[in-house]
């Protein structure tokens, strides 16, 4: 209260001293003129010591509280590069936008906004066709500056990632570039560990990507929740032509996503998918998508757990699809029933080139069996059947020198050499006579 009469009466004082004369009015304008900037330096003293209580200093408490003010700024920095560090949106400031038509500017500028070595393997290649940047270590925060002058980029067309840890946030970070970038064709992301993240990113691209033809993405541990992103995409997606997804963890219900899939796609033409856990009813579903699809032509799935269910479904598929050419199903724990209830599909089937039925449990009889199928069709257009690791009797020597006379450009790939059997049975012959 007394701080406030005071300043009252000091804010009346010129008009108080209105009727003096002029010299002592201007200098008693000038004692008011001191008075109030003392008392609003005071008042401006006494709201700093709320941010300081321990100040004595009249300008301590300013200092203070200002220190107080920069270290909640820096705190507030510290956590918006944090964030940056985890985003994937590939606008990294709101610089001024400069022509840059070879991209190192941008580059270098995102490298530095990311804390990363620029890689000059990069920017040495920035104007080829074909980028390899295999085994380079990049990581996601790396590959998320690489990305940055690829979105504008029009001379590289074929990009090779594969091995640089760029996990899901990588990956997310290609995904929004090929979103922008229709030049490049063929991407190579396998052994990434991209996980589920990166999976569902990539699905995201795929939908609205109508350029890119080739796509791997082996090795990345991708599982049945990628199935349920990337299938969708499969569906959407006309342009991709080539997609690698072996060597995950997808499983059995992958397979009936990616078998729904595959009954409506109408772009690819080839696809793997080796290496994974896909059996049982999953292995089934998959076959019956193969049935429906018209457009693939080349199939791998070894190294799966189709059996005897699976074998027969792929026989049932054959007899329907009329486009596939090359179909891998080595590996995949098929019996003789199996081998022989597929080999009624190809007695029906025109245009299967490739066979690979290698290292299954098929034995002789399996083999036979999908041999005599072959000569009972006489529209076959089988040119190599794969039987490694499978060892073969003399009959099935001698069907193939038959249906060799039929189809001359025919080649077994046995697992063992033609006469094994013979020579064996030689050899006892000769012991006996040495008895």
């Amino acid at each position: 209260m007394v701080h406030g009469k005071k300043l009252a009466e000091e804010t009346l004082l010129p008009s108080v001293l209105e009727d003096d004369d002029a010299g002592t009015q201007s200098e008693k304008l000038q004692l008011w003129e001191q008075r109030v900037s003392r008392t609003e330096v005071g008042m401006r003293g006494l709201k700093d010591r709320r941010c300081s209580p321990d100040a004595n200093e009249l300008d301590g408490g300013e200092r203070e509280c200002e220190e107080e003010e920069e270290e909640e700024e820096d705190e507030e920095e510290e956590r918006v590069i944090s964030d940056q560090e985890y985003d994937t949106d590939l606008e990294l400031g709101d610089k001024e936008e400069r022509y840059d038509p070879t991209g190192q500017m941008s580059y270098k500028e995102a490298c530095e906004t990311l804390q990363v070595v620029p890689a000059s393997c990069f920017l040495r290649h920035l104007q080829d066709s074909e980028l390899n940047m295999m085994h380079r270590g990049l990581g996601p925060k790396g590959t998320k500056a690489l990305a940055v002058p690829l979105v504008t980029n029009t001379s590289i067309l074929r990009l090779n990632l594969r091995d640089n840890w760029m996990e899901g946030m990588g990956g997310a970070a290609i995904a929004e570039m090929l979103k922008e970038n229709c030049y490049i064709t063929e991407v190579d992301l396998s052994d990434n560990r991209l996980g589920d993240y990166g999976a569902r990113a990539i699905a995201g691209m795929l939908k609205e990507n109508s350029t890119l033809l080739s796509l791997n993405l082996s090795g990345n541990h991708l599982t049945d929740r990628s199935a349920e992103h990337l299938g969708p995409a499969l569906v959407t997606n006309t342009g991709l032509q080539h997609l690698d997804l072996s060597v995950n963890a997808l499983g059995e219900h992958a397979g009936q996503i990616l078998g729904d899939s595959l009954s409506e796609n109408t772009g690819l033409r080839s696809l793997s998918l080796a290496w994974n856990c896909i059996r049982g009813r999953g292995a089934v579903l998959l076959a019956n998508g193969l049935e429906g699809n018209t457009f693939l032509r080349a199939v791998d799935l070894s190294f799966n757990g189709f059996g005897r269910d699976g074998a027969i479904a792929l026989g049932q598929a054959l007899k329907e699809n009329l486009i596939l050419e090359e179909l891998n199903v080595s590996n995949n724990r098929i019996p003789p029933e199996g081998a022989i209830r597929l080999a009624m599909g190809l007695k029906a089937n025109k245009t299967i080139k490739s066979l690979n039925m290698g290292r299954n449990p098929i034995q002789n009889a399996g083999c036979y069996g999908i041999l005599k199928s072959i000569q009972e069709n006489p529209d076959s257009a089988m040119e190599t059947l794969d039987f490694s690791d499978i060892t073969v009797n003399q009959d099935f020597e001698d069907l193939y020198a038959t249906v060799k006379e039929i189809f001359p450009s025919l080649t077994v790939i046995p697992g063992g050499k033609f006469g094994t059997f013979r020579k064996a049975k030689s050899l006892k012959s000769v012991f006996k006579v040495v008895k």
